[in-house]
């Protein structure tokens, strides 16, 4: 039996085609991997399939029948589900709240009132069949990127779900909390649900998926057991052509000047505490922890954008007691930060405005800016960084995810840094836009600058850092330089309760 099964799909956007001739089938309870590089049209399907988008021609067929999809609601009301990348949440509503849009609240005797006792016995319901810890008391804007994911994923098992998307679910999530999605897509599996799972982990897309479709450039160019492929025929198929793998880092300990030297800080909220570390130039020191661990808080300390209690921070040798993100850019000192839509980049700017925001008073002139500069400087961003857009007056908004990605990138080169700050900087992006990432930083480091690098894939730290500290519980429990140090032994300093720092060889 085929649950969705499509056939022809064309979506055009003026002249440009994001889907041409797609076709592929979905069988009930099976993992259907979606991969493709940046811009190859999966989030283009994913819309049609949820309402956002319709067809411009093409036929959908559920469970046998053709059915249109008009709207959002028409889609959910058939069975199809979806966890987006962007987290569709409104900030202001607590965990119930979210959990419930869309629905109808459940009301008390009176059929007037809210009846808040059904539905939060109905949500810690559902929490214990899927295995969630989570606190719905709490506002979204208030929840981590991976609380905010367990909810979307926990909105959606409040329907009945016969087709369940997820979009990079895994994107923000440790690999504890990764191995407990895993879990719950086996329960949903097993009761014949099907996934959808778009991802750009490879791993990820071997372990879990039973078939997986590859698009490139709007088109479907295979549909392949998982059983049958392997990691460099998916990538042949995704991009015709081989990944140019980066050299893992040595582990050498650098011999550079300090661009960074933390000694005792932490900050009045507490999600820093007591925390020295050093990062020299010409070294990419990586920070591995769980969930609440402290990992994103103690960047943003550094760049100034949590208040410190006590400590000392030293960039470039200037000693900052406690720094602003004003000063820090000045220090050389810049901020890939974890979402970057929200922190990093102004939507409805162009790519150009977006790159020379915080350098502008470099294009100024008399009362007016240097435009034919400026022009020329996002340009020349543009090219080194291989950013695929229609030009510079391209509004960020409208690149994908990878593309916009290295609009930050590019935006940070321009100020000429000596320490970058990373978060997650290839969450959500294609294996092309991470290796060139990778690349990027190798060789900023190569040129003396320092690097900072945050990530929940422990794989991606071990690749690409010189040496790592460990947190656990807004410490550092220990300090490795990366010299066959294994995945095991960083999930150890993970999970235990000790405080304090060392170094570990």
């Amino acid at each position: 039996m085929t649950l969705l099964k499509v056939a022809g799909l064309d979506k055009a956007f003026g002249q440009h085609y994001a889907l041409s001739g797609v076709g592929f089938e979905i069988k009930p309870g099976e993992v259907h991997a979606l991969v493709g590089e940046n811009g190859a049209g999966k989030s283009t399907f994913i819309k049609i399939m949820t309402g956002v988008y319709t067809l411009d021609a093409g036929t959908i067929e559920w469970k046998g029948a053709k059915v249109e999809i008009p709207d959002p609601g028409a889609s959910r009301r058939i069975g199809i589900n979806v966890v987006h990348q962007d987290r569709h949440l409104v900030p202001s509503f607590t965990g119930y709240e979210n959990l419930f849009l869309g629905l109808d609240y459940p009301t008390n005797k009176s059929r007037i009132g809210v009846s808040w006792k059904t539905m939060k016995q109905r949500a810690e319901q559902l929490k214990k069949e899927f295995g969630v810890e989570i606190d719905l008391n709490k506002t979204a804007d208030r929840m981590s990127p991976p609380e905010k994911t367990m909810l979307e994923i926990l909105r959606a098992m409040m329907l009945e779900c016969q087709l369940l998307i997820l979009d990079e679910p895994t994107a923000s999530l440790t690999d504890q909390e990764t191995e407990r999605l895993f879990a719950l897509i086996g329960r949903l599996t097993a009761q014949g649900t099907a996934i959808l799972y778009v991802s750009h982990r490879m791993d990820e897309i071997f372990r879990l998926s039973d078939r997986i479709t590859v698009f490139r450039n709007g088109q479907r160019v295979a549909t392949v057991e998982t059983a049958e492929t392997d990691k460099s025929s998916l990538i042949r198929l995704m991009s015709n052509a081989d990944v140019k793998k980066s050299q893992k880092r040595s582990g050498n300990r650098s011999e550079g000047e300090k661009v960074l030297a933390l000694s005792g800080v932490s900050t009045k909220d507490g999600k820093v505490k007591d925390t020295s570390l050093d990062v020299r130039q010409g070294e990419i020191v990586g920070i591995f922890g769980l969930a609440g661990a402290g990992r994103t808080e103690l960047l943003e300390t550094i760049y100034g954008l949590r208040e410190t209690a006590g400590g000392t921070i030293e960039v470039a040798g200037r000693m900052e007691k406690s720094p602003t993100p004003k000063r820090s850019l000045e220090n050389g000192v810049v901020l890939i930060p974890e979402e970057r839509k929200r922190d990093a980049l102004v939507l409805g700017m162009s790519i150009r405005e977006n790159m020379t925001l915080p350098v502008l008073k470099r294009f100024s002139g008399w009362l007016k800016l240097r435009a034919r500069k400026e022009r020329a400087e996002a340009a020349t961003r543009m090219t080194e960084m291989n950013v695929k857009a229609a030009g510079s007056e391209q509004a960020v908004g409208e690149l994908s995810g990878g593309n916009q990605q290295k609009v930050v990138f590019a935006k940070a080169l321009l100020s000429n840094p000596v320490l970058f700050l990373c978060d997650e900087p290839t969450q959500a992006v294609d294996v092309m836009t991470r290796e060139e990432i990778h690349r990027l930083l190798k060789a900023q480091a190569d040129k003396g600058c320092g690097v900072l690098f945050v990530s929940s894939d422990l794989q991606e730290v071990l690749d690409i850092s010189d040496r790592l500290y460990v947190l656990h519980d807004s410490h550092i429990v220990a300090e490795l330089d990366n010299v066959g140090v294994t995945s095991e032994q960083v999930l150890g300093y993970c999970y235990s309760h000790g405080k304090g720092s060392g170094h570990h060889g």
